[in-house]
């Protein structure tokens, strides 16, 4: 009978233990889910133009998505998601700025929110020669093995991930300044604003490149924090964020509750929150990729700036510049752009951003960029022991005498890249004048798609 008893009350606790498990990942999951599904739903619907019924099969499709539903009121321009009508988030669509969770604001609070934007030119892009606009020749260099180069973009559209598609939606190859290889999905094409995801880190160190060439902010100095003042995190440098070795204790894990899902899907003002996380590591010491770093970048930005002329710079002193009138970076609540994670552009916007790199920061015979920045961008963090990050850019490994020891092994040490979840990317890699842009859902065997466009380039 005592035996009984205490299997009894072995099973009960085993079962309270379970139930307040599952309790516990329901309350910080669901939120994520829905929150997740709703943003992402509602930037394809108002953004990209496309079917709701087609996003929520394919990017809203796997598990735990799956279990969330959505649904499009295109009365006030807003997607809700749920789970199990437990947990409901809701993003709105603003002209100009795309979407926007409302999170610690009330959705009048973020309407009411004034923010002017440059309008882009007037001009008919597809009369003028690339990359100042959108007309391409069809002559191919004498270098490029047009065979070749047309297998391995064949390769990156149909490549499966876990036996799935991976739903490459853009592959766009520039070599020597020239597009030679451009291929779509269907139901995307060269006018098509792609999310970027993490390639919005990327634009976010050049934004930080040109307030340096400005003199407006140092990036050897402490970063301009408020809420690090008179705290153990007041001597983070501007160069510690962009390296990712602030030391902060921040989680960048997509596959649950964490700190990177938290403060995207949770937040209404992301650096805030990022910033009143605690020290976890001496700052400079450890390298820890973090989107919360360059939120507070963004951040810094703004505070540099003021209200309406952050609102422009992005796009009067970046993207216009080079061209690239179709990109879009989208605020939180509070009103930063959120470019840990949310840019839009055209595949071949993405492409002249690659450019601007590859050409050491000029840009039709004017220097965006600072003159050397290209070249710190490329530097890896002392921290790193794998020499894999710069300024907001992925590295290569940089060991130039051992290819095993570079990240893609197949590739030139020189290759740097913006990367973003899922297999966004832009490879720069300056030995073989290469541009290449890949964007889709799922990642692919990127080695293997690189050696295939480099072997199609001729020494």
């Amino acid at each position: 009978m005592e035996i009984r008893k205490i299997a009894g009350r072995t099973a009960f606790a085993l079962l309270v233990v379970v139930l307040g498990t599952g309790a516990w990942y329901m309350w910080q999951a669901f939120p994520i889910i829905s929150g997740y599904g709703a943003k992402n739903l509602a930037s394809a619907v108002y953004l990209q133009h496309r079917n709701p019924i087609q996003v929520i099969k394919e990017d809203l499709g796997d598990f735990p998505l799956s279990i969330g539903s959505f649904t499009v009121n295109s009365e006030d321009s807003s997607v809700t998601g749920s789970v199990w009508g437990l947990a409901k988030r809701k993003a709105i669509y603003r002209k100009g700025l795309g979407c926007t969770l409302i999170n610690d604001f009330t959705e009048t609070e973020i309407r009411a929110q004034q923010i002017e934007l440059p309008a882009a030119p007037q001009i008919n892009s597809d009369t003028i020669p690339w990359p100042y606009g959108d007309r391409v020749s069809d002559t191919i260099p004498t270098a490029i093995n047009k065979t070749l180069l047309d297998n391995a973009i064949n390769f990156a559209m149909h490549a499966a991930s876990n036996g799935e598609s991976s739903y490459t939606r853009a592959v766009l190859v520039v070599y020597d300044g020239k597009i030679v290889g451009e291929q779509y999905a269907d139901g995307f094409g060269k006018n098509t604003l792609m999310l970027g995801w993490s390639m919005a880190k990327s634009l976010t160190g050049a934004m930080i490149g040109i307030l340096v060439k400005e003199g407006k902010i140092d990036p050897d100095a402490p970063a301009p924090v408020p809420e690090w003042k008179h705290t153990k995190k007041e001597n983070i440098t501007v160069k510690q964020l962009m390296q990712q070795t602030s030391g902060l204790d921040f989680k960048e894990d997509y596959k649950g509750p964490s700190s990177v899902t938290n403060m995207l899907f949770k937040r209404g003002d992301m650096a805030r929150f990022t910033a009143k996380l605690p020290l976890l590591f001496q700052p400079g010491t450890v390298f820890n990729y973090t989107g919360g770093n360059t939120n507070i970048l963004s951040r810094i930005i703004r505070q540099t700036l003021g209200e309406k002329e952050y609102q422009a710079f992005p796009y009067q002193s970046l993207f216009h510049p080079i061209n690239a009138y179709s990109f879009l970076l989208e605020p939180d609540a509070s009103g930063t752009y959120v470019t840990s994670s949310y840019s839009y552009a055209t595949a071949r916007d993405f492409a002249r951003f690659g450019l601007l790199y590859y050409n050491n920061g000029i840009w039709n015979g004017k220097q965006v960029l600072p003159e050397n920045w290209v070249k710190e961008s490329i530097q890896p963090a002392t921290a790193d022991p794998l020499k894999r990050y710069g300024y907001q850019f992925w590295l290569n490994g940089l060991d130039k005498h051992d290819s095993t020891k570079r990240w893609y092994p197949d590739v030139p040490a020189d290759m740097y890249f913006a990367d973003g979840y899922g297999g966004q990317n832009v490879y720069i890699i300056p030995s073989k004048k290469l541009v290449v842009v890949r964007l889709g859902l799922h990642v692919i065997n990127e080695n293997e798609f690189l050696k295939e466009i480099i072997q199609a380039v001729n020494p």
